[in-house]
């Protein structure tokens, strides 16, 4: 009998996973089924073409067992929301009893799964992740500790599998002691196989407070400059020769709003490495716009 995150692993999309995830809340028994297990593969016999362990529906007229029929239906609904999806993979010294703290309103959330009493995977809209880990930290704060990673799902291609990035993310989740809450922050779900090369920066840990402090700065920045203005920043620090740049800042500079120009100065973002304002740019599609 497979577990739920044996099925989670078999999902090869983002919208796979999503699906799962619902049906694993609204049909709990449709991921233990108690059939035996299908036939081997032969010309006029064989196991459900997804999972290739549970025989075909339909006694055998279906290519799917029951469960991942029901996945595959469930992907209609899952698409229009796999695009806007972020995934949590947790491993604390002691999951919450309420993922989602009462104030979770403001947070839109896709499902959530609880590996055991040490690890959960969560899914939830992307511009909900500042507010979710804010609740966290205000409730949890204190007395959690581990580390969370953070990536989005692979998308709706065919390309790459779902389920080899949740096996990463448990590959790397007991890379550091457990004295802290950290943050690993992956903009693409397929960095997490670039985690453990040496002089790369991709998924750098941070405390929760510090990671959650990048956030609000994304949405500062987000708001006071205008997404021309974001475009004409980040390309002033690919500039190599030092009087251009001097000389392109100072026309940037001119061209902002007072507010703009006073956040950048206070922040020192001229000082910043390049992999800090990546991170920046990166968080920008985490979070909300504001007036």
């Amino acid at each position: 009998m497979l577990a739920l995150y044996d099925w989670l692993r078999r999902c090869r999309k983002g919208s796979e996973l999503l699906a799962t995830l619902n049906l694993a809340a609204d049909r709990p028994g449709l991921f233990h089924p108690d059939e035996a297990l299908g036939p081997p593969l032969a010309l006029y016999h064989r196991p459900c073409r997804r999972c290739w362990i549970y025989p075909a529906a339909d006694g055998g007229r279906s290519p799917y067992c029951t469960a991942c029929h029901a996945v595959a239906a469930g992907e209609t609904d899952a698409r229009r929301r796999v695009r806007r999806a972020v995934l949590v993979w947790g491993f604390v010294n002691r999951v919450p009893d309420r993922l989602y703290p009462p104030s979770s309103s403001v947070c839109e959330t896709y499902g959530v799964h609880r590996a055991d009493d040490q690890r959960f995977l969560l899914a939830l809209n992307r511009r909900s992740l500042k507010p979710w880990l804010q609740e966290l930290l205000l409730y949890h704060g204190t007395d959690l500790k581990g580390l969370l990673q953070i990536f989005p799902t692979t998308g709706d291609s065919h390309r790459g599998c779902m389920g080899d990035v949740l096996a990463k993310a448990a590959h790397l989740e007991a890379r550091y002691p457990a004295d802290l809450l950290r943050v690993r922050f992956f903009s693409n779900a397929y960095h997490l196989f670039a985690a453990d090369r040496k002089n790369d920066a991709t998924g750098a840990p941070f405390e929760a407070t510090e990671f959650l402090r990048f956030l609000e700065m994304a949405a500062v920045f987000r708001s006071l400059l205008r997404p021309e203005g974001q475009q004409m920043l980040y390309e002033l620090f690919d500039l190599k020769d030092v009087q251009e740049e001097r000389f392109y800042w100072g026309r940037f500079m001119g061209f902002l709003s007072p507010e703009a120009r006073d956040m950048l100065d206070a922040w020192k973002i001229r000082q910043w490495p390049k992999p800090q304002v990546r991170l920046l740019y990166d968080l920008l599609d985490y979070v909300v716009y504001t007036v």
